[in-house]
């Protein structure tokens, strides 16, 4: 099975990104994940289940330890493990 995430880590900060920012970011990007797509306002990730339950588990832990106050995510099955995509036959 393939997921995605979207989360988004707070509190924001329009002047500065914020060090809770920053870890969510690291952490996603060192993960064995296929995509991984951050902006300011949201970001997003993708691979197998396991790699996406596994970074899912150390954004929360690193982002809350980090400062955030407040992790907003959802997780959507996209397809199989093998590439199929979400509504493929």
């Amino acid at each position: 099975m393939r997921l995605r995430v979207e989360f988004t880590t707070e509190p924001f900060d329009l002047d500065e990104v914020p060090p809770h920012a920053v870890v969510a970011r690291e952490t996603v990007q060192s993960a064995a994940l296929d995509a991984v797509d951050v902006g300011p306002f949201g970001n997003t990730a993708e691979g197998r289940a396991d790699a996406v339950l596994a970074a899912v588990d150390q954004l929360l832990r690193k982002s809350l330890e980090a400062g955030a106050t407040r992790v907003s995510l959802q997780v959507n099955v996209i397809g199989e493990a093998d590439g199929g995509r979400e509504g493929e036959a």
